[in-house]
């Protein structure tokens, strides 16, 4: 970490989770870390950031969330490079385990320094692998670092209410069903309806289970629903986290929901991340805290991801007071 820096906002990024990605021709490439760090150089926001670079998790943390026989499976499918993760979505690589551990160890460092004070927002671009199930991979998503990131909060840090919120294209079901019976976990996600895209999933009529009915927010857009659409929605997840009062919030930010992205069909701008991101910073800093960690997730439209992503960190240095120290 640069502590010659003074910026309270926290970059997380470098070759190991820039690796990340399955292969040419693939929507999820390993050229979206690049896209992306290139256009943050081009707006001239990397040098007002704080920066650190990617660890691997262990295994202890990969557990929190996963269960032991996946991650051995994701260890031993990563030597051979052979078969795949889940039922046909998630082929395996070589060095994915690896790769995929860094992605989970780079969020848990965005998390550790935020509790620790010494950022008070962080943003990772390849991160936010929200479709990966406690005992199996899904859609391009190996471990589930938001997960993971959730029960570090837990039990390392002692914070029990933590808001997730989602505008990927695509629901995050890894999340919302590895805690849909937790009422602690507050989850709201804005995303394409399920009858049209992947993973089927999130109708408005699932709120949680057990203890936690009503405590999850699941709001399913038309397909090419655009920013009007999303503002109004938007208002439902703000009076639902602000009433909530998290002690720790989490931004997926996926850039597919943005017009033009090849798999997706929503029509958002970049100027709805932007407006998600500027306004959980807000609700942060109203509730006292100011904790926010923002994961780039999904994004197959290079153009479309550099730019929603670039704005998301505006937002996120934009709503820190230049002046401002990290600990303050």
């Amino acid at each position: 970490m640069d502590a010659s820096n003074d910026s309270a906002v926290l970059l997380v990024a470098g070759e190991h989770i820039a690796r990340y990605g399955f292969g040419d021709g693939h929507p999820f490439g390993t050229d979206r870390h690049e896209v992306f760090m290139r256009e943050l150089h081009e707006a001239g926001l990397d040098g007002r950031l704080k920066r650190a670079a990617p660890r691997a998790a262990t295994r202890e943390e990969l557990e929190y969330f996963h269960t032991p026989e996946y991650v051995d499976l994701v260890r031993e499918r990563s030597v051979s490079g052979h078969g795949y993760l889940d039922a046909g979505d998630t082929p395996a690589w070589k060095g994915v385990f690896e790769a995929a551990s860094h992605v989970v160890g780079a969020t848990l460092n965005a998390v550790d320094a935020v509790m620790a004070g010494s950022a008070r927002r962080a943003f990772i671009p390849i991160a936010g692998l929200h479709h990966a199930a406690r005992n199996h991979a899904g859609g391009f998503c190996v471990f589930n670092d938001c997960g993971v990131a959730i029960e570090v909060l837990r039990r390392k840090h002692g914070v029990r209410r933590v808001a997730y919120v989602d505008i990927d294209a695509h629901h995050g079901d890894g999340v919302f069903y590895g805690f849909e019976s937790d009422p602690d976990l507050l989850f709201a996600d804005l995303h394409e309806d399920g009858r049209y895209l992947y993973p089927g999933t999130g109708a408005a009529q699932e709120t949680g289970t057990g203890p936690a009915i009503g405590t999850k927010l699941n709001i399913p857009l038309r397909p090419g629903a655009g920013d009007d659409d999303f503002r109004e929605a938007w208002a439902r997840v703000e009076e639902y986290v602000q009433s909530a009062r998290p002690d720790f919030i989490l931004l997926q930010c996926g850039a597919d929901s943005v017009e033009g992205d090849p798999i997706t069909h929503l029509r958002f701008t970049e100027e709805a991340h932007a407006h998600a991101a500027a306004r959980l910073c807000q609700i942060a800093d109203e509730i006292g805290h100011g904790r926010v960690v923002a994961m780039g997730g999904g994004g197959y439209n290079r153009r479309n991801l550099a730019r929603a992503w670039t704005r998301v960190v505006g937002s996120l240095l934009d709503s820190v007071p230049r002046t401002e120290s990290p600990a303050s």
